[in-house]
């Protein structure tokens, strides 16, 4: 589940902007007989073509500042970084703070909208204090340094030295290998804890930069972080807050029975004193550093095991594909539905493979440098299903920056966050297992029940299974944001959630030095995660609307879109919005709907529902 767009993510970095010089807005200086006068329709208007113009050149110096950055961990990187970071966010702090001025005002709808969206430009807002702005900026920069950075060094009596490479340590592709192959429970229980380790010395930092972005938050007319981040959704903050509750209520019964089978089937593969019959599951067993994707335990679960395999990563090493190739079967995919292809720059600048020589932060990510339509992914691809998939999602957030790149930049962004992350994952619903024999990733196309099934646990293992975690990340951040929850308590908190919504222990007793949120890429950097959850929701609202679209009869589970232009259209219809309409006119666009609906995903799902209603019969479900 990776990907992000980045306005919306880890850092702005920037080379250092000077507020753009303006009479926009200001009355006369060192008159002490000037009286300002009410504001115009057309300085507002003004004023927002000022800042959009600054805007363009100072997120063009930042996004190649972070590619840099991101591409060469070194100490002069992140102290550049940031000093760039500093910058960037006293700029569209004071361009917030100007555009004060025209609050309450009856603007035209696109002015109103694009200052609305200005407020929303700073993920972290700095503080005004010049001193405080720094320490802000050393303190994002470091967190992501120290994430992509991390590595566990086992001792040489350890099984996992026999993983190591050169240096005798493990990076956090190596650790995730060992959690998705190996069935040692010893083994993979040193893994994970290995790797929870880097968050420990997170935790100070951490602190301290809620405090500063927290009072940036107040500066700008927020209560708190937290509440700036769930202010970009069209809705009131606890409107949004409950309607994400809603939504997960839809779908928590199906959550449940899927992990109440995962459960029964891992204490008959590890044994009870290892997994219990009732309650949560240890978190080292789901084949996934977070337990946020269960697919590698299939071997486990599978409904009817013998059953041909779709086994697409056996496909993909046995024909020796590449990183470049991989890609350029996503691309297809998207051309076929009437998508321009990928700029030439887009093969000479991406990063598809984690480099020898330096420390870079692998972690996938989807670029449009300087929103000028220089496309690019950075990501460590390995030949595995998943990133097959993960290809997709990346090149999502790639054909969505290609639409709306003719917009304002104020509304060059998607929808919300949800919308940028769902677009790839609604394309890769259109992965169907014809469309993997048309592609030769499959041999054949079972055609009975009992492939279907098995099909349906391999994805509800990715996508159900991924709910609650895509919820929860937030759910703790917006409540640290708020203080409810202080720092002596973020460890527990966070288990205690993880424990609620997730079902998931730790494989062992976890405390207050420890600090497991800052093992999750997005918590040091900076990137909310809520739109996670509405990507998985809204993806398969997505697919119904193109699939009907397309003329499909039949079950969701059956339908592809490839090469359809119609459902192409469609799509491009919605994506050309970008961020210039409430996203609840964006989504109409496709087939009418205004409301966030989980009954796609139950749709999708339904075969598998019932069979694991039969399957866990006997089973004490619940955690």
């Amino acid at each position: 589940m990776s990907g992000r767009t980045l306005r919306s993510a880890l850092f702005a970095i920037v080379a250092s902007a000077p507020l753009a010089c303006s009479n926009v807005g200001t009355s006369p200086v060192n008159s002490p007989a000037s009286v300002e006068t009410p504001p115009t329709v057309e300085e507002a208007r003004e004023f927002v073509a000022e800042i959009e113009e600054e805007l363009r050149r100072i997120w063009a110096t930042r996004d190649r500042a972070a590619w840099i950055n991101q591409n060469f961990i070194t100490d002069d990187t992140e102290a550049l970084a940031a000093e760039a970071e500093e910058a960037t966010a006293e700029y569209v702090r004071q361009a917030i703070e100007r555009s004060n001025r025209f609050a309450g005002m009856d603007l035209p709808e696109d002015v109103a909208r694009k200052l609305h969206l200005l407020k929303l430009a700073q993920i972290v807002p700095a503080p005004s204090d010049a001193a405080k702005r720094g320490e802000l900026a050393r303190l994002q920069t470091w967190m992501t340094g120290a994430y992509g950075k991390g590595k566990y060094c086992p001792p040489s009596s350890s099984p996992l030295a026999k993983h190591a490479k050169e240096g005798g340590c493990l990076t956090l592709d190596d650790l995730s290998k060992v959690l998705r192959s190996s069935r040692d429970y010893d083994e993979l229980k040193e893994a994970w804890i290995g790797w929870h380790a880097i968050g420990a010395e997170m935790k100070d930092a951490y602190a301290r930069y809620i405090e500063l972005g927290n009072e940036g938050a107040r500066e700008i007319g927020f209560d708190d972080m937290g509440a700036l981040w769930r202010s970009g959704y069209d809705m009131a903050p606890d409107a949004f807050e409950a309607d994400v509750e809603r939504l997960w209520q839809q779908v928590k019964p199906l959550y449940d029975q899927l992990h109440c089978y995962v459960r029964g089937r891992l204490r008959k593969a590890y044994g009870p004193e290892k997994v219990p019959a009732s309650g949560p599951i240890p978190a080292h067993l789901l084949g996934n550093m977070w337990a946020q994707d269960w697919s590698y335990v299939y071997d486990f679960v599978a409904p009817y095991p013998n059953e041909p395999s779709f086994d697409v990563t056996k496909k993909l090493e046995e024909g020796k594909w590449d990183a470049v190739r991989m890609v350029k079967l996503g691309e297809q995919f998207f051309t076929s539905l009437g998508f321009d292809p990928l700029p030439e720059t887009f093969w000479e600048r991406s990063l598809f493979l984690r480099p020898r020589d330096r420390a870079v932060v692998c972690h996938a990510s989807a670029w449009d440098v300087g929103s000028s339509g220089d496309l690019r992914i950075k990501m460590c691809i390995q030949p595995n299903e998943e990133d097959l998939v993960t290809i997709h999602h990346e090149l999502g957030h790639n054909y969505y920056f290609q639409k709306y790149g003719k917009l304002p930049i104020l509304f060059q962004n998607s929808a919300n966050d949800g919308f940028h992350e769902g677009i790839g994952d609604t394309i890769a619903l259109s992965v169907t297992p014809a469309y993997l024999k048309q592609v030769g990733l499959l041999d054949e196309v079972p055609k009975n029940d009992h492939a279907e099934l098995n099909q349906q646990m391999r994805l509800a293992l990715q996508k159900v299974a991924f709910l609650p975690f895509g919820l929860l990340i937030d759910k703790w951040r917006w409540d640290v944001q708020s203080g409810k929850v202080a720092k002596d308590r973020y460890n527990a908190a966070w288990w205690e959630l993880r424990r609620a919504y997730q079902g998931i222990e730790p494989p062992v007793q976890r405390t207050e030095a420890d600090f497991d949120p800052g093992a999750k890429y997005h918590v040091p950097a900076s990137t909310p995660y809520v739109r996670y959850f509405l990507a998985h929701i809204y993806q398969f609202q997505f697919h119904r609307a193109l699939c009907k679209a397309a003329g499909h009869q039949g079950p969701l589970t059956t339908c592809s879109i490839f090469g359809n232009k119609n459902a192409g259209e469609k799509l491009q219809a919605m994506l050309a919005l970008g961020a210039s309409r409430p996203w609840q006119e964006a989504m109409s666009v496709l087939d009418g709907e205004t409301e966030a609906d989980a009954s796609a995903l139950l749709e999708y799902f339904e075969p598998l529902r019932k069979w694991l209603d039969e399957a866990n019969r006997g089973e004490t479900c619940g955690f």
